[in-house]
């Protein structure tokens, strides 16, 4: 007897397909060969930067002082833990993250996620009806993609050096028409991911007051979720100081959301939003407790102790190490791949490059290109042998970060994105020749 397969939601459907992100990590995991292949693609954080012996010695001082940091081997509150919590509202009013002083942090509650920013960024598509998100294009392509599972439309406004372009923005929602009742929140990457492109004060304030209006014509609020995983990294001394967008809510839709694996260790899972108390928010813990009730205490803890002794220091750390990486890689670009890319964002924040290369240079699967650089073209002069193939160069396609729906379709096919984030400098500069040889390969195709 042959039985039908598990009927699955549409989600549970969706999800049968892996994603491209899923595809790429998966493939990093078990094909990546270490000292051979070359990581320019999974945003993986250099491995330098992570604190092993502040962690050790973190949780030392957290299994040392019981009285302190509580049951720290047991399960933890939904809301996470009160030190931690604490330890991240005194790390934004030292340091005056966003402009933000007491008087706007006493009004905010501040969330643990169970596990990283992603589960609280999954948290909101569990709490909202499906419907329209707004975003930004190049999209974040694996939250939009999530959305997409789960059944909400991505409306994507495309960006420039500044961000979200807000008067496209207008224009889009007007289009829209009765539509609009179908919107039900707005997510944009303050150092977008994955063009590292800033979102300008002036556009935050634009946006804020767009979002208002719009939440005054509906006669409900839409809220407004600022990813801020990169704000932190902000390694160009000569840009901006983000302002938080609660400088401008006057209604409490601004929500942000904020994470420590980049300036910490990813293994940690702490992610953190910020926002004015209300249903949203108690949803928001209901949904840690029913996922597992919060995040790893004894790595809370152990956030929470950096947070409160070393936290300035290692960022300044890391800030550093990726602003020398930025210059090295955007001067390999400059001299081996010239005239083959035709704009180039990114490197002022985090640690990727976005790259758009000439008309008739593609990068998406399947182009010379990406054959090339992945060993896949058939000629054994470039791939290699078959027991041992040459060395091969990951990437972020163009085509899996711009919307299929939006505007930017056609370019995405000529576009990547660039991590230098992992590898060392000098596996850096290799791969970067390689792909200069890659172009070469793709322009006599």
């Amino acid at each position: 007897m042959i039985l039908d397969e598990i009927p699955l939601s549409g989600y549970g459907y969706a999800s049968s397909t892996p994603s491209p992100v899923n595809r790429m990590m998966t493939d990093f995991t078990l094909g990546f060969r270490d000292g051979i292949d070359i990581n320019l693609g999974v945003g993986y954080v250099n491995e330098r930067t992570i604190p092993g012996k502040l962690i050790e010695e973190a949780q030392r001082e957290v299994l040392a002082h019981p009285e302190k940091y509580r049951v720290a081997l047991n399960y933890g509150g939904s809301r996470g833990s009160p030190n931690l919590i604490e330890s991240i509202r005194q790390y934004h009013l030292d340091n005056r993250i966003g402009g933000m002083d007491e008087g706007i942090l006493r009004e905010k509650e501040i969330i643990i996620g169970p596990n990283g920013a992603t589960s609280l960024l999954d948290g909101v598509l569990h709490l909202l009806d499906p419907g329209i998100a707004i975003t930004t294009d190049p999209i974040y392509y694996i939250y939009c993609n999530l959305l997409e599972r789960a059944g909400f439309q991505i409306m994507a406004v495309p960006e420039d050096e500044y961000g979200i372009r807000t008067d496209l923005l207008r224009r889009m929602i007007e289009e829209l028409g009765e539509k609009r009742e179908k919107i039900r929140f707005v997510y944009v990457v303050t150092v977008n991911n994955p063009t590292s492109t800033i979102l300008s004060n002036k556009r935050r304030r634009e946006l804020v007051r767009i979002v208002t209006e719009l939440s005054g014509s509906l006669n409900r609020k839409i809220p407004i979720i600022f990813d801020k995983a990169y704000e932190d990294l902000i390694h160009d001394s000569r840009v901006e100081k983000p302002e938080s967008g609660f400088l401008y809510d006057d209604w409490g839709i601004v929500y942000e959301v904020g994470t420590l694996s980049k300036v910490l260790a990813p293994a940690l899972r702490i992610g953190y939003i910020i926002g004015r108390p209300g249903a949203f928010m108690r949803a928001m813990v209901q949904r840690t407790s029913d996922v597992g009730f919060s995040a790893p205490l004894i790595t809370q803890e152990i956030a929470s102790h950096i947070l409160d002794h070393h936290i300035n220091d290692q960022i300044s750390r890391v800030k550093a190490g990726y602003r020398k990486r930025a210059i090295a890689v955007r001067r390999w670009i400059d001299e081996k791949l010239k005239s083959a890319v035709v704009d180039c964002r990114g490197g002022t924040a985090g640690f990727y490059y976005y790259l758009t290369f000439e008309e008739g240079i593609r990068t998406d699967e399947g182009s010379r290109l990406y054959r090339f650089l992945s060993r896949t073209t058939g000629d054994s002069g470039i791939d290699g042998p078959p027991d041992r193939k040459n060395p091969r160069v990951l990437y972020l396609p163009g085509e899996f970060c711009v919307h299929p729906g939006g505007e930017m379709v056609e370019i995405g096919r000529r576009q990547m994105r660039l991590s230098y984030g992992f590898e060392e400098p000098e596996r850096l500069e290799e791969a970067i020749e390689y792909m200069s040889e890659g172009v070469l390969y793709a322009r006599d195709g």
